[in-house]
């Protein structure tokens, strides 16, 4: 399996700041290299380095002045909110349920820290909202079709945090709407088989 990038840990602290360090900016500026040409990338993986994974990415892109959005789909156990200091709702699960409408969903981060010198917009974040069992029901749906839609539009690159390698039918449903899947895997795990064909792999660690 074709390995796309070996990326630092991120502790938990750089993630509440949006703070985006120069070794970021050089592992996550070659991982952007390899996914070059993609609107629509899901990382999957194991959390919680997935979603460090998925930060760093559309951090790393919105600070090289690329228009980004980052979309958590990870409903059964979501953590981008708490991660990045954000309200938990409403997010995708309310928008899917017809509870919340689109600008009420999308929240800007402004990055911080050294490697985001170059960014000209914040970056804009989408939350799963409040916990659910029913992806598999809300990611076949029209909305979340149309949802992705309209964000691979308005955005010149768009990064889906999730579903896990262990919410396979959730994980199919999202794959299907995008352009390119890699996963993120710990050391010890990178020879594992996967449930799922991807493009390749992210390292961390």
């Amino acid at each position: 399996m074709k390995v796309l990038a070996e990326i630092p840990p991120r502790s938990s602290s750089d993630l509440n700041t949006g703070a985006l360090r120069r070794r970021d900016l050089e592992a996550f500026g070659g991982l952007l290299e390899e996914l070059r040409g993609a609107r629509s990338v899901l990382v999957t993986g194991l959390a919680p380095g997935r979603r460090q994974a998925a930060v760093g990415l559309a951090a790393a892109a919105a600070a090289a002045g690329t228009r980004t959005a980052l979309l958590e789909c990870d409903l059964v156990e979501p953590g981008l909110a708490d991660a990045l200091g954000l309200a938990n709702a409403p997010g995708l699960h309310e928008y899917l349920r017809g509870s919340a409408d689109s600008d009420s969903i999308l929240k800007p981060v402004v990055l911080a820290g050294p490697g985001s010198t170059a960014a000209t917009e914040p970056l804009v974040c989408v939350v799963a909202g409040r916990p659910t069992s029913d992806g598999p029901r809300l990611f076949a749906s029209d909305a979340f079709a149309q949802a992705l839609s309209g964000l691979c539009a308005a955005y010149d690159l768009l990064v889906v945090d999730g579903p896990g390698l262990d919410q396979w039918s959730s994980l199919t449903l999202v794959m299907a709407h995008a352009d390119m899947t890699i996963a993120c895997l710990g050391r010890a795990d990178s020879r594992r088989q996967l449930s799922v064909p991807v493009a390749g792999i992210v390292i961390q660690g």
